[in-house]
């Protein structure tokens, strides 16, 4: 979400008050190793799904958490 926020400003876009970020991760097993892999669920109530979009895909560029999985796990980011 402070990724988010600051997404938000560098657009020039103000954030919903009631967004939200539902996070799930998966502990799976292939080839007898286990490995991660995510889900992120983000509602952005009142913003245009092409400005939603511009947004998520900005703050997942320079969200601390996605650049410690970057390459390392499977992550889908889903908008609701």
């Amino acid at each position: 979400m402070g990724a988010m926020g600051l997404a938000a400003n560098k657009l020039k876009i103000a954030l919903p008050a009631d967004l939200t970020v539902h996070a799930e991760v998966d502990l799976g097993i292939s080839d007898n190793a286990y490995f991660l892999q995510a889900r992120l669920h983000v509602s952005l109530p009142g913003l245009e799904q092409d400005i939603a979009r511009s947004l998520v895909e900005s703050a997942h560029q320079t969200c601390p958490y996605s650049k410690l999985t970057r390459g390392n796990i499977n992550v889908v980011i889903d908008l609701i």
